[in-house]
């Protein structure tokens, strides 16, 4: 089962778009700009991102600073350590 949810997830970051990715950064209190957005889709979609392992989920947030700013990055990666936590999920992200 982890391996489909493991799968959905990677899609769903493939998959993302501009407006859904606006849409999040809005609902989770990110201020974002277009560019900035398009700039994470293109990364999202032209690497393999691991979200799974330590090491790939440092290279996204190292990634969204450079994008970004370190602020923004330190945010994302709270509320990524919280949703999953709060989904039950944390046995995927070891």
């Amino acid at each position: 089962m982890s391996k489909i949810i493991k799968e959905i997830i990677r899609k769903k970051l493939t998959q993302l778009s501009a407006g859904e990715l606006m849409n999040y950064a809005n609902q989770y209190g990110f201020s974002l700009t277009q560019q900035e957005t398009k700039q994470i889709i293109m990364y999202l979609r032209q690497y393999e991102v691991d979200p799974f392992s330590v090491e790939g989920r440092k290279k996204m947030i190292q990634q969204l600073a450079r994008i970004t700013d370190q602020t923004t990055a330190q945010k994302a990666q709270q509320l990524f350590n919280d949703m999953v936590t709060s989904y039950g999920l944390d046995h995927l992200f070891r």
